[in-house]
């Protein structure tokens, strides 16, 4: 079967999205750019100032947006935010998982504490979330598109970072399984790997540490929170029919997997 080139610029008009992690950095970036594309967005996250503030700068530009307090590591909560989404805007369409959490120290200085905190919001959420938009789009016949926020560290790893790229490499193997049980469904599941990028979590590493990363990214300087949001919303929008499995790195060459 032929299919004609699409001349169409991206879009996700009449689409739903759910945004975990959503009140600041990358997360509101990718809000932004989905409700500037035609998207009705569910803003999420644990910061309720943040994501109203989410919400306020996609209306602001013409978007809907809502907002909706969920904590990942809670299934009930990630049952909660789904329907939240399609009890406010009619259904779902797309889930970006972007909730995420680490402090950078050497794995022999972790505490046990540390590493289940870790496991448990960027791991066990991205499962949550994974398994109730999932139960959604099977629910709904429609298909749907999920896109998991993972990393480089989990396929190279990454100093200080021992359970976080441990999560990490787990989201990519999860990306993957889900995108061969899903395919038969519609749903396509694909994973972006932002590099450094210029957010509030990475404001408050160690000077010397960004300094360094900087230094051997190829493109010398840290992402804009606009350039992973892009990718994503590349893969969750109309353009992407055929994409699915994948892990794309917005690294500026840092890492070259």
């Amino acid at each position: 079967m032929a299919i004609e080139p699409s001349s169409k610029a991206m879009n996700m008009e009449g689409k739903v999205a759910l945004v975990t992690g959503a009140g600041a950095g990358i997360g509101r970036a990718i809000c932004r750019r989905f409700g500037a594309l035609g998207a009705s967005v569910l803003v999420t996250d644990v910061n309720e100032a943040g994501g109203a503030e989410t919400v306020q700068m996609v209306v602001s530009a013409g978007g809907a947006a809502s907002f909706f307090r969920c904590d990942v590591t809670s299934f009930d909560d990630a049952k909660a935010a789904v329907a939240a989404a399609r009890s406010t805007f009619g259904r779902i369409d797309v889930l970006v998982n972007n909730a995420g959490w680490d402090v950078i120290e050497p794995f022999v200085k972790n505490e046990p504490e540390h590493w289940y905190k870790v496991i448990d919001i960027n791991l066990k959420g991205q499962i949550h979330m994974c398994r109730a938009a999932m139960d959604a789009f099977m629910e709904q016949e429609s298909g749907g598109k999920i896109i998991n926020l993972a990393s480089d560290s989990g396929r190279v790893g990454s100093m200080g970072e021992a359970v976080y790229s441990a999560c990490k490499g787990g989201i990519i193997a999860l990306t993957k399984t889900l995108a061969r049980e899903g395919a038969r469904y519609k749903i396509l599941v694909n994973s972006v790997s932002p590099g450094i990028t210029d957010t509030g979590f990475v404001a408050s590493l160690d000077p010397k540490v960004i300094e360094a990363i900087v230094k051997s990214t190829p493109i010398r300087r840290m992402a804009d929170p606009d350039e992973p949001a892009e990718m994503v919303a590349f893969l969750a929008s109309d353009s992407n029919t055929f994409m699915t499995g994948q892990v794309v790195s917005v690294s500026g060459g840092l890492t070259m997997a």
